[in-house]
């Protein structure tokens, strides 16, 4: 490895002058200039030799140094095209081993064409801009696409919404899709001054581990359509967001009746649980409407 120093805001940027490079604001890119918080948010990914790590937005490589210096395998997801041409040549020694590769592009375009049937033996790992880590996350989890351990740092409101509960301000389906593949742990804050250039916001770093025991899901693809359809209108209730999913002829009243929910309740009140509940019930109601 041929590292600029990580660690110096001032040496960043002459680095990047000297290679006629600038920031790009629509990409959302910082770097983590604190040595001690890059080394504790890669001790959250429990590194193991030799196994495989998708890494989103390397930039110039401050985490992937560390990840590689940890045993670990790195498939690094850039779009920067100034970025990519620099971590060829920091990383050449890597690349050349088969230890380091990089897939060019937008990660929301390419992440599939990387991965096979599941994630199984690969870890995620990223410091995701605000624009694509509730676009990513969600994506990976719906596609039924799960990472043996993922780390993420994100705006702190970002982190919030992976792991509120139900009737707190910030929950949200995002926050119910999280928690239906994953257990979600939150990590080390961070504040504005952790990075260059300083985010107008603090951060946090957020762990997900797959649930040990997986919650049952009749029909997986119908739970993702009800939970964006019941938060759609939040301040309507349960029973008029349903309307649309319900099979003809079947009234709302009628459906709930036999689910335990009470259909004047809202989707920022209810459970995980309740979700779930909800959609074998709607999954039972569409397969005998099919007969």
């Amino acid at each position: 490895m041929n590292c600029p120093d990580y660690n110096s805001p001032s040496a960043l940027k002459a680095f990047m002058d000297q290679n006629g490079m600038a920031m790009q604001k629509k990409f959302g890119q910082n770097f983590m200039v604190n040595p001690k918080a890059r080394a504790d948010i890669i001790s959250m990914l429990e590194p193991e030799e030799g196994a495989a790590v998708w890494e989103v937005g390397p930039g110039l490589g401050a985490m992937t140094s560390l990840l590689l210096s940890s045993g670990l395998s790195v498939t690094a997801f850039e779009i920067d095209r100034g970025f990519i041409a620099q971590l060829h040549t920091i990383f050449a020694d890597e690349e050349s081993a088969g230890r380091f590769r990089i897939v060019e592009g937008d990660v929301l375009k390419t992440w599939r064409q990387q991965g096979q049937d599941s994630a199984s033996g690969i870890k995620l790992f990223g410091n995701l801009p605000y624009n694509i880590a509730a676009t990513l996350i969600a994506d990976t989890i719906t596609k039924g696409f799960l990472f043996d351990k993922c780390v993420f740092t994100v705006q702190k409101e970002v982190a919030d919404r992976m792991r509120a509960n139900p009737s707190e301000k910030d929950y949200s389906s995002f926050s119910v899709l999280c928690q239906w593949r994953y257990d979600v742990k939150p990590g080390v804050e961070l504040a504005p001054g952790n990075f260059w250039p300083r985010p107008a916001v603090a951060s946090q770093a957020v762990s997900f581990t797959p649930k040990r025991t997986p919650y049952e899901c009749s029909n997986p693809q119908l739970f993702v359509n009800l939970v964006h359809v019941l938060f759609s209108q939040r301040r309507k209730t349960v029973r008029n967001n349903i309307k649309p999913l319900l099979p003809l002829g079947l009234s709302a009243e009628d459906f709930f009746s036999g689910t335990g929910i009470v259909p004047s309740e809202r989707a920022e009140n209810l459970a995980l649980e309740d979700f779930l509940r909800l959609t074998d019930s709607l999954n039972k109601a569409v397969s005998e409407e099919k007969r």
